[in-house]
């Protein structure tokens, strides 16, 4: 996967611009910044939904296109209905065959393929519990199955651990985690809290008014770097193994829509 002097913009906004970096297979690159900084739409790009306005981008030996059978996406969580009729493993099927109108009949080796998934997330206990009334952990854990049902060669996670508590976050990181090392496959993991996926990221690129910076956490997570890329001044402190940001009032860009990860410029921040 390789950005070359990728620009995204949406009418005059640009998103991020002049983006190169290029990821090896079998990376797990974190994708880093406030809301609206354009992680997501860095996905966007990688399934071939939003087109770039300048640059180029390859993803898996070509251009970014829809439906590419190679790509497994997570979205970010969010519950469903406590009444809808469905089951974990319905859910899980459609990563084989949710392109179709309604829900086909799967063969045999469709069936092995949603059970051996199921079981890699050990999902199995629950795999035909109506999904509205599993917790928001043993959700996600299905859609991670969902996303691995394919075989991809490359994950896409848009904020996987959102909304979910510390114990599920450990878990669903080190499902991602573990898949990556054990299949060989390449992970990019949007996230606003970087300490959970530590111990995975081989690297983590930043993106936040339309600026960058890409590198090793420890390259990248400096208080020179990201004071260039809010252009205000930020300190990053390491403290008992997790990394801290602290931002100064006179305005260092963060979001505050969002007190759980990027606070108000006064106060202190656990990236």
């Amino acid at each position: 996967m390789c950005f070359d002097r990728a620009t995204l913009a949406y009418g005059d906004r640009v998103v991020w611009s002049e983006l190169s970096m290029t990821v090896p297979q079998g990376e797990f690159l974190a994708v880093l910044g406030p809301n609206g900084s354009g992680k997501t739409s860095l996905l966007r790009a990688l399934l071939g939904l939003a087109p770039l306005a300048s640059g180029s981008l390859d993803v898996l030996g070509g251009p970014p296109r829809r439906g590419n059978p190679d790509i497994g996406y997570v979205p970010q969580h969010a519950g469903f209905d406590r009444e809808v009729p469905f089951r974990g493993r319905d859910l899980v099927a459609l990563g084989i065959d949710g392109h179709r109108w309604g829900f086909g009949r799967l063969s045999r080796a469709d069936r092995a393929r949603v059970e051996s998934a199921l079981e890699d997330v050990a999902a199995g206990p629950y795999a035909d519990a109506p999904i509205g009334r599993l917790s928001g952990g043993e959700q996600q854990r299905l859609r991670i199955a969902q996303a691995l049902v394919g075989n991809p060669r490359l994950l896409l996670c848009d904020e996987p651990l959102a909304s979910l508590d510390m114990r599920y976050q450990q878990e669903i990181t080190e499902l991602i985690g573990g898949w990556s090392r054990d299949k060989g496959g390449t992970v990019v993991f949007v996230t606003h809290d970087v300490n959970p996926v530590l111990g995975y990221a081989d690297r983590v690129v930043f993106v936040v008014n339309g600026r960058w910076a890409t590198g090793s956490t420890d390259e990248v997570l400096t208080s020179e770097t990201m004071s260039g890329l809010y252009d205000a001044p930020v300190e990053v402190l390491r403290v008992r193994g997790r990394i801290v940001v602290v931002g100064e009032a006179s305005g260092a860009g963060f979001d505050i829509d969002e007190p759980h990860h990027f606070p108000e410029p006064t106060g202190v921040h656990h990236l």
